[in-house]
């Protein structure tokens, strides 16, 4: 293959586009013209450059002429070119279009224009709606009057970020990561992209024998619609080729049979004669078939670019493969690129390849990929070592694809890095939101969610405006922040789903606020199902104290999953040591839950009048599991069940806690807040701590208001003044830890990080 560097290649003036190794879109097929196609080199001739394309001109005919007798596809076969003319063909005009005449999708509207309002039939928006209004000023009865934008760009909620990003990069076919929790609209995005790309410009892909080596096919791209033409042309010509081979069949035998009967007079050789006559016109005949192209991908109904989702896919799914033949001799095989497979990502050519939790695939894969994206073209080979198809390889098939990765935040630690760094250079990376401001027009855009996801399902009945209330409200909780809204929107539409079937089992004309409320306690998370059993076993079994005092026992909390909380407990003793003090914790703990207890013995330490260098401190999480402890939100639940233990002073077995500890006694933010103060109603506690940086964060439904009194801390000290038993012990124990803390609680400048740490 010549080394030589295309001069049509738009590319080549661009330092800034990706190379599509040497796929040129300059040509009326897009795909790149040699003038030297029908004359190919047996070395490195343009008949087996990678990505070269026979295309039709403006006078219907084959670029490389069939009737050329140097053609290595000459076969004779000539296809009617209607519908492929100049003016149809696909090309690059002005604007990046059909011959210039399409416009471009990515133009229509600017990105703070997409899916910004809603639009509603017989209502009207406030235009100064109160703060407390959970439709943002909309007025309506139910979600039927919610108009439905037609793009999925503009159906998508929040992530106004990504959003741009996608169609930018649409407009500039550029690669896109996109990194964020599950649920928050990754898939729904790459889809969008699929719809803004120019679909002008799709083609099928041939593979057709080679004659000079049947393991090499050879490959030829065409506009879409053209291979179903060019496929059935084919068979026609070799159907009325094995007719005209059929009936000279027939002619010979009727011939030899005559003259071994009446001349020879000897039937049995005419017969055996004949049988000979019958296997060679069979045999021409399988090669007359073989001669007829397979069409690797066709996208001649294809109305908008392709989307393929490639997700976990194996390597010949992914790659392409061959097919293995067990009859590979004796006239019996089958032709190898009939056995040809294209994968996906020959598939998303002039498309979009999408690929959610990217580091799942191997390495090798990976490579590929990489491969693919850089060269713009791909072989196919057999991906089995042990197959025939082993043997296989094509020409290179085009790949000329907008790939969009996804994952979780794991997903960068696995990804290969020169992958990455591909998309990086050609593309953008984005991170997913998992919230996003409250504000009138984003509750707006949550009402026309629910009307989206009630459309999509078609077998739900429509929510009245109570019940689009009550879920906007559970966004608020799901946020775990004060002022913003989930953005997790896949686990909010399958309550919506939920309460949508409630209501069609009572045969509701509309899904009303109750069918919502039943809808959050059947679509509980198997976490939250797990946390309620935990609770009433600890009861059964009188593990759960809510009375009295207890010396070296805390009720600490914790959340499992992401939206469900259970009561922790923590114990605590101290005894003589035998070789150095020690602290010692037990529990399944996690690296950062050790760290934790760590800066907790620097504060006891520092507190204690007694020589603990002369005792261990034995710290144990109760009932943990096998998930063990992974954070820092038991700091304080830990310091105060020490502190109790050393000075041996009960603690209130009626009060939970939870909250971070920095090593100078500051109490710090945490995560899951909300839920765990359910968890400490649920458990029977009728106080709770929390970090006073977490006091805006507490959004707890209303029947567990009037159950839990919530106390926010700063520091400590004020968590011992609360939770400790007994006046005169409790103020010296106080007095001294303020003492000992430095001058931070007594200047009153003791708030935490405003956002709360992920425990």
């Amino acid at each position: 293959m010549s080394n030589e560097k295309d001069t049509n290649d738009p590319t080549a003036d661009d330092p800034d586009e990706p190379p599509h190794g040497g796929v040129d879109d300059s040509s009326p097929a897009g795909n790149g013209e040699d003038a030297t196609r029908g004359d190919p080199e047996p070395d490195d001739g343009p008949a087996n450059e990678p990505g070269v394309d026979e295309v039709a001109d403006s006078d219907g005919e084959s670029a490389a002429d069939p009737d050329d007798e140097d053609d290595p596809w000459d076969d004779g076969v000539v296809v009617d070119d209607d519908g492929f003319d100049g003016t149809d063909v696909v090309g690059e005009g002005p604007d990046g279009g059909r011959n210039g005449d399409a416009a471009e999708p990515a133009d229509d509207g600017d990105i703070d224009e997409l899916g910004s309002t809603v639009e509603v039939e017989g209502a009207e928006i406030e235009e100064d709606p109160d703060e407390d209004d959970l439709l943002g000023g909309l007025k309506i009865d139910t979600t039927a009057e919610i108009e439905i934008p037609d793009r999925l760009v503009d159906q998508v909620i929040g992530q106004e970020h990504a959003r741009d990003v996608i169609i930018k990069a649409a407009k500039q076919r550029r690669h896109v990561m996109m990194i964020g929790s599950p649920g928050t609209g990754k898939s729904m995005l790459a889809k969008a992209m699929s719809e803004l790309l120019p679909k002008e410009e799709l083609q099928d892909v041939l593979v057709y024998h080679n004659p000079d080596d049947g393991n090499k096919p050879k490959v030829r791209t065409v506009p879409a619609g053209k291979g179903d033409q060019i496929v059935e042309a084919h068979r026609e010509e070799a159907r009325k080729r094995n007719q005209m081979r059929s009936l000279l069949m027939w002619i010979i035998i009727a011939v030899v049979l005559g003259y071994a009967l009446i001349i020879v007079g000897q039937i049995l050789v005419g017969i055996i004669a004949a049988g000979v006559v019958y296997l060679v016109f069979r045999y021409l005949n399988r090669g007359s078939d073989a001669m007829i192209p397979n069409l690797l991908v066709n996208n001649g109904d294809t109305k908008t670019a392709p989307f393929r989702d490639a997700t976990g896919a194996h390597a010949g799914a992914l790659l392409g493969d061959v097919r293995h033949d067990p009859f590979q001799s004796g006239g019996m095989e089958t032709p190898s690129h009939d056995r040809v497979e294209a994968g996906a990502i020959h598939k998303a050519n002039k498309g979009v390849l999408f690929i959610d939790e990217i580091n799942t695939l191997d390495i090798r894969s990976q490579q590929h990929l990489m491969t693919a994206i850089q060269e713009g073209e791909f072989s196919i080979t057999g991906q089995s070592e042990r197959s025939s198809g082993a043997m296989v390889q094509t020409e290179p098939v085009p790949t000329d694809f907008v790939m969009i990765a996804a994952g979780n935040l794991d997903a960068m630690e696995n990804m290969h890095p020169a992958l990455r760094s591909r998309i990086k250079g050609y593309g953008y990376e984005v991170y997913m939101e998992d919230t996003i401001e409250d504000t009138p027009e984003m509750r707006r855009k949550y009402v026309r969610f629910i009307a989206q996801e009630v459309a999509k399902d078609g077998r739900l009945p429509e929510f009245s405006a109570e019940a689009v209330e009550e879920i906007i409200l559970e966004a608020k909780r799901r946020s775990g922040r004060k002022g913003h809204l989930t953005l997790k929107m896949r686990n909010l539409g399958g309550m919506v789903r939920v309460a949508g079937d409630i209501a069609r089992g009572e045969d509701a004309e509309m899904t009303t606020r109750e069918h919502v409320l039943q809808a959050k306690g059947r679509s509980r998370s198997i976490e939250q199902q797990l946390a309620d059993d935990y609770i009433e076993r600890r009861k059964d079994y009188e593990l759960q104290v809510s009375d009295g005092y207890v010396a070296g026992r805390v009720n600490g909390l914790a959340v499992m999953g992401e939206d469900s909380g259970i009561m922790l407990p923590v114990m605590a003793e101290v005894t003589p040591t035998q070789g150095g003090g020690q602290v010692i914790a037990t529990g399944q703990l996690k690296e950062m839950a050790e760290e934790s207890v760590q800066n907790v013995s620097a504060i006891i330490k520092k507190f204690s009048d007694e020589n603990i260098s002369e005792k261990d401190i034995h710290i144990q999480f109760i009932q943990t599991g096998q998930q063990g402890v992974d954070g820092d939100s038991a700091s304080i639940t830990v310091a105060t069940a020490v502190i109790s233990a050393l000075e041996n002073v009960g603690v209130d077995q009626s009060l939970a806690m939870t909250g971070s500890l920095s090593v100078r006694g500051d109490v710090l933010p945490v995560g899951g807040v909300t839920h765990k103060i359910e968890a400490a109603a649920k458990a029977g506690c009728d106080r709770v701590i929390i970090p006073a940086a977490n006091e805006q964060d507490v959004m707890i439904e209303d029947e567990y208001e009037e159950m839990i009194e919530v106390i926010p801390v700063s520091h400590i000290s004020e968590v011992l003044d609360i939770a400790l038993e007994g006046e005169a012990e409790k103020d010296s124990l106080v007095s001294r830890l303020k003492s000992i803390t430095g001058s931070a609680l007594q200047d009153g400048n003791v708030s935490g990080p405003s956002n709360p740490s992920p425990q």
